[in-house]
């Protein structure tokens, strides 16, 4: 069991991130889900300025599966594992299109099938596409954040979702990967924690510690 309060440390967060939420721009769950792959080993900013020229050329599943790599490669290039994410998107694109009628699935089970999908991917679109609190998406901040706030002594991203999973309401757990996201980018960064400007400062076994 965690030491951290886990409700007190809710009730701060939500005070200071009351509506958190993805960060990634998308306006359909295929973009979501596209532009989730393109956001592994790179920020969400960088995706941000690559997707609008992507789903412009390939705006969804049916496009992007007939999608020549060289050309995807081209467009997604700056996001890095250009080749790896290009070619993920359009055997992602083409298993939407061939085993779900062309719509993004709306399980875990089902997404796991696609190309470049696992658990974190699939919790994104679960969560933020479809309003599915299926697990709890453990990215870079929320396996720091959450080591350091005491929720978890795991270094496994999977172990770590099955700690917050039982630490924290089902019913925050869409909001609450989102709320360390913030958290992490705006006051507990990796290398230097702003501890003063801390709104759980007083929750945290780590205050005052360096990474």
């Amino acid at each position: 069991m965690p030491k951290t309060d886990v409700k007190a440390l809710l009730k701060a967060l939500k005070k200071s991130y009351p509506r958190a939420c993805c960060s990634l721009d998308h306006r359909s769950p295929f973009e979501l889900l596209a532009a989730t792959i393109l956001s592994a080993q790179c920020t969400d900013e960088r995706v941000n300025l690559v997707t609008p020229a992507l789903f412009k050329k390939y705006p969804g599943p049916a496009e992007m599966a007939k999608a020549p790599l060289q050309d995807l490669e081209r467009l997604v290039h700056s996001t890095g594992f250009y080749k790896n994410k290009a070619l993920s998107l359009r055997e992602a694109s083409r298993g939407i299109v061939e085993n779900f009628g062309g719509r993004v699935p709306k399980t875990m089970d089902e997404l796991l099938t696609l190309r470049g999908v696992a658990r974190k991917t699939a919790n994104v679109v679960l969560g933020s596409a479809y309003g599915i609190a299926a697990g709890v998406v453990v990215d870079t901040h929320v396996k720091r954040l959450a080591f350091r706030l005491g929720l978890t002594k795991e270094t496994d991203p999977g172990k770590i979702e099955q700690d917050l999973m039982k630490a924290v309401p089902r019913e925050d757990w869409i909001w609450f990967a989102h709320a360390l996201v913030l958290h992490g980018r705006a006051v507990c960064d990796a290398r230097r924690p702003l501890c003063g400007d801390c709104p759980v400062a007083g929750l945290c076994p780590k205050k005052g510690v360096e990474p």
